[in-house]
């Protein structure tokens, strides 16, 4: 084992990745990240959050996907607000 190999192992941790894909914009509506899927509530908290908890946010994720793949109607929709 080299230095850099061991020093690799004290750094790896039995945890749930978090699922950010460094594409942080929030949409306006859902209050999502459009890269990871999260809200903002629940990104500021990750760092905190139980294993279970994370675990709870990852199984859901897929089914978020589709709040954000809904057309909202463009700029006519922008200009009715």
């Amino acid at each position: 084992m080299t230095t850099s190999d061991s020093n690799d192992t004290v750094w790896q941790r039995a945890e749930i990745e978090s699922p950010c894909v460094k594409i942080c914009v929030i949409h306006t509506e859902t209050r999502l990240c459009t890269g990871c899927l999260r809200s903002i509530d629940e990104i500021g908290a990750w760092s905190r959050m139980s294993a279970e908890d994370r675990a709870g946010v990852m199984d859901d994720l897929p089914n978020r996907g589709a709040a954000l793949k809904k057309r909202r109607g463009g700029r006519a929709a922008r200009l009715k607000r």
